[in-house]
């Protein structure tokens, strides 16, 4: 028989031990044990987790106005534009490029001088678009900042 309240450390060791397998699987009663498919349902629900954030990391939008063409870190910058809406990528393999193809103004401002020595400002406006069959090439010449 052991005593509960026993000085020797190595018989609290032991007793506390048989306590602990008692509580959490031991022969002894099945006291504080989980639930037979907790594991199973954590396991599933964290399968579920991965599979939402892979089909999330897998999508991406192409708006209204826009085009997109995708850099493959295997063969770099593919030839397909892709038009407006839903597309599918590999997560870390393709990154997609998104290029506005709709007119945008771009002001040119110049100071110069007339005959008679006055000093004028003259500003043009330019309305510019890229072209969305060589968007490939104007990234790779002019990156995304090509205006």
């Amino acid at each position: 028989m052991s005593n509960q309240w026993s000085n020797d450390p190595q018989q609290q060791a032991k007793q506390a031990l048989r306590n602990l397998q008692r509580m959490f699987g031991g022969n002894g009663g099945g006291r504080g044990q989980a639930p037979k498919g907790a594991i199973g349902a954590a396991g599933l629900l964290a399968g579920l987790g991965a599979l939402a954030w892979a089909v999330s990391a897998s999508l991406y939008n192409v708006d209204g106005g826009h085009r997109a063409i995708k850099y493959s870190r295997i063969n770099g910058i593919g030839e397909q534009i892709y038009g407006e809406g839903t597309h599918v990528r590999l997560p870390w393999l393709e990154t997609p490029i998104v290029y506005d193809v709709r007119a945008k103004p771009t002001s040119i401002q110049s100071l110069t001088g007339t005959k008679d020595l006055q000093m004028v400002n003259i500003v043009c406006r330019v309305l510019s678009r890229p072209d969305q069959a060589r968007l490939a090439h104007i990234f790779r010449t002019l990156g995304t900042d090509y205006a």
